[in-house]
């Protein structure tokens, strides 16, 4: 939307709740996981994270790390960042509209003409030249019919969803020191001891992430034997502190299982929140019980979205597969690069090999558009791709990226007359675009 109107696009940006963001603000989904390539911070990305850092968010992670971590790491810290969103929008002319369900679209031609929002006032349409659909579940793409598709080829499955919680309250030195002395967690103590023991001398809110692995998986299981957790509630464990917060850390868990929930059933999904809630419940007992550093703790905030990593993509002009990843493909139309694994949280499906340092691939720009609907632009977890693709090009920079091409394609074709699919990302001037191909 702010590349958009930045390049004089009168814009609207509809969405549900009262934060922009979605997962980022709403589901409380920090740190920003990297793409492990660099150079693929686009334009839109260094500016976001040189306004948080005005604010005084602190986005690195506390420590320098290789450089093979490239590409939007660090924290958002979603208090920070829903006002970061509201300035720049506000400076750039994007029109909000908060609080407004999509609930339809209607077709002319080959086009969108209007999406149908549920607002305070009732039923309204939306009129525009151009439409992006980035709600995540394709679902102003499958309302004008985009063919789409959902879960795994293999067994049908959408990959696992979180509802994730912070904590306060918390002695993150005595956390440390647990992990690394009494359950002799060398992959914690191997990975941050100096820069934790350091900041800590220093009265400084220190980086710390622990998560359930084989060198502590007993401290877990010994939890499940006496009843005060589940063998669901351990399935995936991940936590890490947040910079701006001390004494806070934010849980990456629970994860619901995904044999029992899916992010594609309505009923599934809004089942899967009260089941999220107890699960939550019982982590933050158990951590309060049996962590050191956690006896004062508290649950301090809940999610108010639900993570969904994986529901519906489009099938679209190009459609990604694994095979994208595994051959670092690249693309004259590339919008963007990420080396992000494909990162399926399912044990019972195959497992890929990462890419090799410096290797990457490419999102080509005609995965963010369909033949169907010649007006419609698709950015975020929800563009064209395999079960497998989409495990990796779903994170948030990948997504911010997409995003960001999508609203200078959308701006650049009304300029010039061209729909949105006939586009050539390719043919619009270097200087305009956010991310160029090498060669390209």
């Amino acid at each position: 939307a702010v590349s958009a109107a930045r390049r004089g696009a009168r814009t609207v940006l509809e969405g549900q709740g009262i934060a922009l963001g979605g997962l980022q603000t709403l589901g409380c989904v920090f740190p920003c996981m990297p793409t492990f390539a660099d150079g693929s911070d686009t334009p839109y990305i260094t500016d976001l994270n040189e306004r948080m850092a005005g604010q005084g968010a602190p986005l690195d992670l506390g420590f320098e790390t290789d450089t093979y971590y490239g590409g939007g790491r660090g924290q958002y810290s979603p208090e920070y960042l829903s006002l970061v969103y509201d300035e720049m929008c506000e400076e750039a002319g994007v029109e909000i509209l908060y609080g407004a369900s999509l609930v339809g679209a209607i077709t002319e031609g080959g086009k969108i003409a209007a999406c149908v929002v549920q607002t305070v006032e009732g039923l309204a349409k939306i009129r525009a030249k151009v439409f992006i659909d980035a709600t995540g579940d394709a679902l102003l793409s499958r309302f004008a019919g985009v063919p789409a598709e959902k879960g795994s080829e293999k067994n049908g499955r959408n990959q696992p969803m979180s509802l994730r919680f912070e904590m306060g309250g918390i002695d993150v030195g005595k956390v440390y020191r647990f992990f690394t002395k009494e359950l002799k967690d060398d992959w914690t103590k191997g990975k941050f001891a100096q820069i934790v023991e350091e900041a800590l001398k220093q009265k400084k809110p220190p980086f710390l992430e622990f998560a359930k692995w084989k060198k502590n998986e007993q401290f877990f299981l010994d939890g499940v034997a006496r009843g005060e957790l589940t063998e669901d509630d351990i399935l995936y464990i991940q936590a890490f502190t947040i910079r701006s917060k001390p004494g806070v850390i934010s849980m990456n868990c629970p994860e619901m299982p995904p044999l029992t929930f899916s992010s594609t059933d309505a009923v599934s999904k809004s089942k899967s929140v009260s089941f999220g809630r107890k699960m939550a419940q019982r982590l933050a007992a158990f951590f309060v019980r049996n962590l050191p550093g956690f006896e004062k703790a508290y649950i301090s905030r809940e999610a108010s979205l639900v993570g969904v990593r994986e529901s519906w993509r489009i099938r679209g002009k190009y459609y990604m597969d694994a095979e994208d990843y595994l051959k670092a493909r690249h693309f004259p139309d590339a919008v963007c690069r990420t080396a992000y694994p494909i990162d399926i949280h399912d044990v019972k499906l195959d497992l890929f090999e990462k890419l090799k340092k410096g290797q990457y691939y490419e999102i080509p720009y005609r995965a963010l558009v369909t033949n169907g609907i010649s007006n419609l632009l698709v950015a975020g977890r929800c563009a064209s791709g395999s079960f497998a693709a989409q495990a990796s090009f779903r994170i948030q920079p990948t997504c911010m990226s997409m995003g960001e091409a999508a609203g200078i394609a959308a701006a650049w074709g009304l300029k010039h007359g061209v729909e949105a699919n006939a586009l050539r990302w390719e043919n619009i001037p270097k200087a305009e675009r956010s991310y160029a191909s090498e060669g390209a």
